[in-house]
C-alpha cells in the first residue's frame, strides 16, 4: 500500500497531534495519567533508525505533543534510545510523585536520541527515570516502547499509520481481569447478589 494513502497531510505537528488526540480519547487520558513517547526522528525524516537523527524534527513533534498535553492535562515521558538503556526523560516532580528510580545521564542526539534530547531541554526540571508503567504510549518509527507500558497493553491503530515517513503504532492499557470461571466484570443489579447458590465463597 502506498504510504500516501495511509498518512495524513499537513505538518508533523498536525500529524502527531491527530494521533495523540485519538489515543487520548480511547485511553481516557487526563490528569494523573502518563503517556510514553518513543520516536525515531531518523525514520520520520525517511532514513533508517539511528542513522540521521534530526533535532528540527523532534522540535516540531514536541510542539504537537505539548499542544495536546496542555489541553488534557496528562503527563508525557520520552524514551531514550538503547545507548541510555531506554531510560525516560521525565519531570523531576513526576519522578518523585511516582517514586521512580532515577538514573544519571544527559541525553544527546548521539546517545539518547534527538527526541529525548529536545524534550530534556524543554522541561523545567528534567531527569531520567529507569522505567515507568505508562497508561498509554505512541511509538513513532518502531522504537519499541513496550517495556514502559503497564499490564495489560491493548494495541491501538490510529487513523493515520505514518508520521512523516515513520510508521506509527500506539497502545493503551486496561486492568488485569482476575478470577476464574465464576468471576464477573460487570456490576449487576442489587437483587442478583441475594440470589446466591451453594457455591458461594464464604
Amino acid at each position: 500500500m502506498d504510504q500516501s494513502s495511509i498518512s495524513a497531510g499537513g505538518s508533523l505537528k498536525e500529524q502527531v497531534a491527530l494521533v495523540l488526540r485519538e489515543i487520548v480519547e480511547v485511553a481516557h487520558l487526563g490528569a494523573g495519567k502518563v503517556l510514553v513517547v518513543g520516536t525515531s526522528t531518523s525514520e520520520v525524516a525517511g532514513s533508517r533508525i539511528g542513522t540521521a537523527g534530526a533535532l528540527e524534527v523532534a522540535i516540531e513533534l514536541l510542539l504537537g505533543i505539548e499542544e495536546v498535553r496542555e489541553e488534557y492535562g496528562f503527563h508525557v515521558v520520552f524514551q531514550c534510545c538503547e545507548h541510555l538503556n531506554r531510560s525516560l526523560v521525565i519531570e523531576r516532580t513526576l519522578l518523585e510523585e511516582l517514586c521512580l528510580t532515577e538514573v544519571a545521564a544527559i541525553p544527546y542526539p548521539t546517545a539518547g536520541g534527538s527526541m529525548a534530547s529536545a524534550a530534556y531541554r524543554k522541561m523545567s526540571n528534567p531527569c531520567l527515570a529507569e522505567s515507568v508503567e505508562a497508561h498509554a504510549g505512541i511509538d513513532i518509527g518502531e522504537t519499541m516502547i513496550g517495556m514502559h507500558i503497564r499490564h495489560v497493553a491493548v494495541p491501538f491503530r490510529p487513523s493515520i499509520r505514518y508520521i512523516g515517513h515513520a510508521r506509527v503504532n500506539a497502545a493503551y492499557t486496561r486492568p488485569k481481569l482476575i478470577g476464574g470461571e465464576r468471576a464477573q466484570y460487570r456490576l449487576e443489579e442489587e437483587s442478583s447478589i441475594s440470589q446466591g447458590n451453594s457455591h458461594s465463597c464464604d
